[in-house]
């Protein structure tokens, strides 16, 4: 009986109103609760299932950021190594690059040995390498050309010219190359022995046209390319129980504020209500917020694929606010009919608390809906402040 009043509020909420009144238990609205918690945790799974983020080597994650050039002991050269201050400012990037420099010189090489084996092939195989390179050489000396080494042994590797890309020699100017790698990448092998699936060393050889003072410096060296979903990366019984307890405070706290200001406010202004008839019927009225949750779910399921890449998880300003144009993009049909629903949701709670109100208070219209309002805002204002704790 209670549950079948639960949904007639929606559609009749004057006639379930008077037959909840006429039978005041707390179990509507602990199933309106148990509804919007199981609502709540079908949208966070839907969108965790929908949300992929790159996977990158190094992770990028804090306190190790981009570990390969946040420390000069991984690399050799035949230049002078060093850690230097200037760095890309992001979120992966940590706070230094590894600086080589050579004087009276017309090449530099630096060569660095893996922590690990980097898969390249295959359905986990890594698509892309990042990096970041600043030059700084004379006007005088035109850059020549470079190469990159990606080794599967210590004699076997794949090779690819960088003699497309342009590095001029500027002091302030940091050159963002992704570069393609894999089987069908385009890369030359040196035999038949190298190997995709084990890449375990890089070297880059950059060379210029004559012998001059030359500076490069290295940032933000990434293996890219794979992209997973939340519930792959973090798994269901990590990501998704969140869902269940954010739901249940919302709708706990919204369910105990707006009944108990619904109360007071009228109490205050002279009307007679019982606190208990008004928490029940504000329990009762919280089934729209279990309709607008499902029809977020509905809207979550039919979403594209969201796919956050390294632009996005790096956060260096430029290439974050771009990445996010495009993800907002993709959703924004889905994110206007989520705002109009909310919209036409808080209305709809108004003018049932106002329903509500007249009915238990026999306040006027006017009176009944000016409670509504101050009620239904003070709450969702305390509400926030408490949830944002």
């Amino acid at each position: 009986m209670f549950a079948y009043g639960i949904f007639e509020v929606i559609y009749a909420p004057r006639k379930a109103f008077k037959e909840i009144a006429q039978n005041l238990k707390y179990i509507g609205p602990l199933l309106v609760i148990i509804l919007f918690v199981a609502a709540n945790t079908g949208f966070g799974y839907v969108i965790a299932s929908k949300s992929y983020y790159e996977q990158t080597v190094p992770s990028g994650a804090a306190p190790k950021y981009d570990m390969w050039t946040e420390s000069k002991s991984w690399w050799t050269s035949n230049a002078n190594i060093s850690e230097s201050s200037d760095s890309i400012n992001g979120t992966y990037y940590g706070n230094k690059s590894i600086e080589f420099d050579a004087t009276d010189a017309r090449e530099i090489w630096m060569l660095i040995n893996l922590n690990q084996s980097v898969p390249c092939s295959g359905a986990d195989g890594y698509e892309n390498m990042s990096f970041r390179i600043k030059m700084i050489y004379p006007a005088t000396t035109a850059f020549k050309n470079a190469t990159m080494y990606l080794f599967s042994s210590k004699t076997d590797y794949f090779k690819y010219d960088l003699s497309d890309y342009s590095f001029p020699s500027n002091s302030t100017l940091w050159n963002n190359l992704t570069i393609p790698i894999g089987p069908t990448s385009g890369w030359a092998m040196s035999s038949t022995n190298a190997n995709w699936s084990n890449v375990v060393s890089l070297k880059y050889d950059f060379l210029w046209s004559g012998n001059a003072n030359l500076t490069l410096r290295l940032d933000g060296l990434f293996f890219r390319g794979i992209f997973k979903s939340a519930l792959e990366q973090y798994g269901v019984y990590s990501y998704v129980p969140n869902y269940p307890l954010m739901g249940f405070m919302q709708v706990v706290i919204t369910w105990v504020l707006l009944g108990g200001l619904m109360f007071l406010i009228s109490k205050a202004l002279g009307g007679k209500s019982l606190w208990k008839p008004m928490l029940i019927l504000v329990g009762f009225i919280l089934v729209t917020l279990f309709v607008q949750m499902m029809i977020n779910v509905i809207l979550g399921a039919n979403l594209p694929n969201l796919k956050y890449p390294l632009e996005y998880l790096g956060g260096v300003k430029g290439e974050y606010e771009s990445a996010l144009s495009k993800i907002e993009a993709s959703t924004a049909l889905a994110s206007q009919i989520s705002s109009i629903v909310n919209i036409v949701v808080i209305f709809w709670i108004i003018a049932l608390c106002a329903l509500a109100n007249r009915q238990l208070t026999d306040f006027s219209w006017s009176k009944s809906i000016l409670v509504a309002i101050v009620a239904y805002f003070l709450s969702a204002i305390i509400g926030n402040l408490i949830l944002s704790l």
